[in-house]
């Protein structure tokens, strides 16, 4: 990826695990040898997003109408 195409990440997102999530996290980041946490939920978390948003598209028909 070249400068002009990289954008700068300069913003923070935070929150917050019970012991058990925060366990399940650790157990799976280890299990798949995940050394880099940051790129790991940043990814998880987009992909969820744009799977979702893809599935949510509007569209001209309802899936009904679109089955028959």
């Amino acid at each position: 990826m070249t400068n002009e195409n990289r954008q700068l990440r300069t913003r923070n997102v935070a929150f917050k695990l019970n012991d058990n999530e925060y366990g399940a996290v650790m157990r799976y980041l280890d299990k798949y040898k995940i050394t880099n946490r940051s790129r790991w939920c940043r990814e998880t978390l987009l992909t969820h997003i744009l799977k979702t948003l893809e599935e949510d598209y509007p569209t001209l028909f309802k899936e009904n109408e679109m089955r028959r």
